[in-house]
């Protein structure tokens, strides 16, 4: 079995400058900071059922025009309206969109393919921090009000921004330093992700054309159709469509599914919520690093999704028992918040740091926001289905419905062989 090049050449870490260090926290703590603020929502769901005011009691007429915290302030001055609360959610995601294709390929900038797969595992982490983050912000403020619950993590979410902009460094060449591309031996083949196995570029068959004498100009841009043609994308990106569904079913669903269904106090739910990200975590960062050893991405993801199925299976009857509880919660994260982290993570950089495109960041933004994007479409249409679902059939049909999601991406994988 051929090593990584990290384990031949001794510790990964000793290979990173002070500037790695910082761009690694940096981004980890933005896109955590993010993901506690979409926590809330999910932790303060009973609340929000229990004080919402109907419209008739509504007293205020308008907002003030310069001011702009989700759920805060509409709560002070008693204003409810639903299309008000639309628009405000959509603004919400448009801005919350741009975090994650920003955040990878800037990671990308800075981290080449040595050890991608653990360097990113880990890095993934950063979701499920923020989860975590969230829920015990959400907690520790909720006795006062679910509206301080938006307060506290929109201003936390607020002085992160004031830090990452003015000390992330989007490149090395920001500093003087070479790329990554500079600086790895392309005779190891380097941009090669680790989710296809030929041999030959002559195998892919891309719509636009690349000169073959090496002396190949930098690719500032390339256009959306020519990133979805490039090798694996499509098929990535539908599959983590269905696995983003069930990911984002759990973060949005999960405590008002335990206060539901167990009768337990909503800020219990929410501090035993944390052991699904604890999970995911873990997942990520061992099923990352095992891909490494192997050099293989596409094994260690199907196996993952296969056993979450089981753990799907195995969480949906688990009794009312917080320990148990949290176990089976563990487990079900590490299998489908693991494959979550390393697709929109890992993959997605080997994605856009294929040769065919010489590594270009704008690319890599590119293709992280197609399989993101694809994703987020599928986490959207879960959460009415879900819903929806739940309503009628109870709770064990959203667990079939998520069974049947896991092993859609679990075959799309599998009829497309990357």
């Amino acid at each position: 079995m051929a090593w990584p090049r990290f384990l031949q050449r001794g510790s990964l870490l000793a290979s990173f400058s002070h500037h790695h260090v910082a761009v690694f926290l940096l981004t980890f703590f933005s896109y955590s900071l993010l993901h506690a603020s979409r926590k809330t929502f999910s932790n303060v769901k009973v609340s929000i059922s229990k004080q919402w005011t109907p419209s008739a009691f509504n007293t205020s007429i308008d907002l003030p025009a310069e001011e702009f915290v989700f759920g805060t302030l509409t709560e002070w001055l008693r204003f409810y309206n639903k299309w008000l609360y639309c628009g405000l959610w959509i603004v919400n995601g448009l801005l919350q969109s741009t975090g994650w294709p920003c955040v990878v390929a800037v990671m990308g900038n800075w981290f080449g393919k040595a050890g991608r797969g653990v360097v990113f595992g880990l890095w993934s982490a950063c979701a499920s921090v923020g989860n975590i983050l969230g829920a015990c912000l959400a907690s520790s403020v909720l006795q006062y009000g679910y509206e301080y619950a938006f307060l506290v993590t929109a201003s936390v979410q607020f002085a992160g921004g004031i830090v990452i902009f003015f000390g992330l460094l989007v490149s090395p060449e920001e500093i003087g330093l070479p790329s990554i591309e500079a600086e790895e031996n392309p005779e190891e083949d380097s941009h090669r992700p680790l989710i296809n196995g030929a041999e030959n570029e002559d195998e892919y068959e891309p719509n636009y054309s690349i000169q073959e004498d090496g002396a190949v100009p930098p690719v500032r841009a390339i256009s959306f159709h020519q990133a979805c043609c490039l090798p694996g994308v499509i098929p990535y990106s539908l599959a983590y469509a269905c696995l983003k569904l069930v990911n984002y079913s759990f973060f949005f669903w999960l405590p008002f599914y335990l206060s539901n269904n167990f009768g337990w106090k909503e800020a219990e739910a929410d501090k035993l919520s944390i052991w699904y990200d604890v999970g995911g975590i873990v997942g990520g960062t061992l099923q990352g690093f095992i891909s490494d050893v192997l050099q293989k991405r596409a094994p260690v993801l199907a196996l993952s999704l296969f056993l979450a199925v089981g753990s799907l299976v195995g969480y949906s009857r688990s009794p009312n028992n917080k320990s148990i509880n949290a176990l089976l919660m563990t487990i079900t994260g590490f299998f489908i918040g693991g494959p979550s982290n390393m697709i929109s993570s890992a993959i997605s950089a080997d994605l856009g740091r294929q040769e065919l495109i010489q590594g270009s960041s704008e690319a890599l933004a590119t293709v992280t926001g197609i399989v993101d994007g694809t994703g987020s479409i599928g986490a959207a249409v879960g959460q009415y289905l879900v819903s929806l679902i739940q309503d009628n059939l109870g709770w064990m049909w959203v667990f079939y419905f998520f069974i049947l999601m896991v092993s859609v991406c679990f075959s799309s994988l599998a009829i497309f062989p990357i």
